[in-house]
């Protein structure tokens, strides 16, 4: 079963793994980014936003859940409104996903977490959502694509990724 959930403190140790040791799914997130930490910088950092969010009251909408598939920590979706190349005048919503682990990929529940979390957003007066990927991350513009997002801008050859370039794209959905 698939669940979103508010971080748990045994969460710091897998965001400590996932940005330091198992960093394959930074080749698809934003693969023009590098990662500079070590496990001890990264332990703090993801303690002190437990420590920020661990007592967050019910009604406090959630810009960023984990993920969980059948007890087990595979990721997280989170909200934000600042776009990369597109203006947000709307302070419209936009949704990123990461599942980490290859082998918790290509089995629908990134499409499943991200509907589950625009369905929530919707409750909390949210009706219009953005997500943004490069031209190379099939398995994100599959996503968009099954939940019925529609692109509305491309930036041509804007992400450069192991010298080859490619396009970013945003897509906009209205529920």
């Amino acid at each position: 079963m698939l669940v979103l959930r508010d971080m748990i403190e045994n969460d710091i140790e897998d965001y400590v793994i996932w940005f330091t040791r198992e960093t394959e799914w930074g080749k698809w997130d934003s693969p023009w980014e590098t990662f500079e930490t070590n496990e001890d910088e990264e332990r703090q950092l993801w303690r002190e936003y437990y420590d920020s969010v661990k007592n967050l009251p019910a009604d406090v909408t959630r810009w960023k859940y984990e993920i969980e598939l059948d007890g087990k920590h595979i990721g997280w979706i989170c909200s934000y409104t600042d776009l990369d190349y597109v203006e947000n005048k709307e302070n419209i919503l936009a949704i990123g996903l990461d599942i980490p682990c290859e082998k918790d990929r290509k089995n629908g529940c990134g499409t499943k977490a991200f509907a589950m979390y625009m369905e929530y957003l919707k409750k909390h007066g949210h009706h219009s959502f953005y997500t943004q990927t490069w031209s190379g991350n099939l398995a994100m513009i599959r996503v968009a694509e099954k939940l019925g997002f529609k692109e509305i801008y491309r930036k041509a050859n804007y992400r450069k990724v192991d010298g080859k370039l490619y396009d970013a794209i945003t897509w906009r959905l209205d529920m």
